[in-house]
């Protein structure tokens, strides 16, 4: 029996193996790719994020060595001389002659005023003397008859001695009729109010037909003059400050009805004491006003020089830190850490302080220090940049 003999042909391996492993390998490097892009991603926003939790700051450093200091504290202007005007006799207002705002002199009559019942007893005051001048006369004959009669022993001494007294009370009757009689003219010439001196109806408070009251306090005045040739300036300096008030010192001062003007005031006195209601001392300054430019009763704006202390130093009021602990002021310290520092004021100027305790020379400090920094926070300093003037980060 014959056998054929069978012959086998090898087989290839199919290709899809290979295609396999190479789909495997490039989906491996992509996802090796894609981790690298995202570990990258993240780096990159936590450093971000630790870039935006890191405070970016601005610095400044005090100044030291100034000349002068200057302090602005409130005032108020008065007149040199103010008088209020009351009325010395009673009566109805019979005319006024000055309104506001008029210059006067020493003397000038203001006003008049009807005063028929003080006419009355003039006239009978007037009266009295006559007649007391009669009495003394009759008394003062009498006196001598009885004294030639007591040289003829015709009456007795004791008679001639009570006319000799009747003579003398008589003439003092005279003299108490002549006083009563001054007095009255005087409070005539009341009738006509005038000016105690040169200067400006500052106030007139009457009119005519008013009826006037003597030696009233409680009515108010019938005018008011002032001599605004020259102004006190009266300025509360508190009493941390008082020392500043020195003998022959010179103030400027503003007010708001001429803006841009200054105006010089020299020192005149202070009260010495401090105002135990208010805690400041009283300085009373002089100030010239030829072209009545200053009002009395203004508001001023005074300029208090102050002699600078070369331990002081001189920062911004946007440094303060006001906590718990007391004003304090952060300083950027070693690895751009923020060093908080306790100081003490010694003036405050409004927007700048004076510190006398807690800083030194060079000192690089934190402008607008953030609420929330503590001590040995990181923080990173901002520059201006030169194209847009914006601070950058460091």
């Amino acid at each position: 029996m014959s056998h054929e003999a069978t012959i086998a042909t090898p087989q290839q391996p199919p290709r899809l193996g290979r295609a396999v492993r190479i789909g495997l390998a490039v989906a491996v490097l992509a996802t090796i790719a894609g981790l690298s892009v995202r570990a990258y991603d993240y780096h990159r926003v936590v450093k971000w994020t630790d870039a935006q939790v890191v405070p970016s700051v601005q610095l400044v450093t005090p100044t030291t060595g100034a000349a002068q200091q200057a302090m602005t504290l409130p005032g108020h202007l008065d007149a040199w001389i103010s008088a209020p005007i009351h009325a010395r006799v009673g009566g109805y207002l019979k005319t006024w002659n000055t309104d506001i705002g008029a210059k006067v002199r020493a003397g000038d009559t203001l006003a008049e005023i009807d005063t028929p019942e003080l006419d009355q007893q003039f006239e009978q005051a007037k009266a009295d003397l006559v007649r007391a001048k009669a009495t003394a006369k009759l008394a003062a004959l009498t006196d001598k008859r009885w004294r030639n009669l007591l040289a003829s022993n015709s009456v007795s001494k004791q008679e001639a001695d009570e006319k000799a007294g009747e003579a003398e009370a008589a003439q003092a009757n005279v003299l108490a009729a002549q006083a009563n009689v001054d007095r009255i003219a005087a409070l005539e010439a009341f009738k006509h109010v005038t000016a105690p001196f040169s200067g400006t109806v500052t106030a007139r408070n009457t009119d005519i037909g008013d009826l006037i009251s003597a030696n009233n306090d409680g009515d108010r005045p019938l005018f008011t003059v002032s001599d605004t040739n020259r102004m006190r300036l009266y300025v509360e300096v508190p009493q941390g400050y008082a020392d500043a008030i020195r003998p022959g010192m010179t103030v400027k001062l503003d007010v708001p009805d001429h803006p841009g003007e200054q105006f010089n005031g020299h020192l005149i006195g202070s009260s010495g004491a401090v105002n135990q209601a208010s805690g400041a001392l009283l300085a009373q300054f002089e100030v010239g006003n030829p072209k009545g430019d200053l009002l009395p009763g203004a508001y001023a704006e005074v300029h208090l020089p102050l002699s600078a202390n070369s331990h002081t130093m001189t920062v911004p009021a946007t440094v303060l830190i006001f906590r718990a602990q007391g004003p304090q002021v952060a300083v950027l310290g070693p690895g751009d850490k923020a060093e908080l520092r306790d100081v003490h004021i010694a003036m405050d100027l409004g927007d700048r302080l004076l510190i006398d305790q807690g800083l030194k020379p060079g000192d690089r400090i934190i402008d607008h220090p953030p609420d929330s920094l503590m001590q040995d926070d990181r923080v990173q300093v901002a520059k201006a940049s030169a194209g847009d003037g914006q601070p950058k980060k460091e």
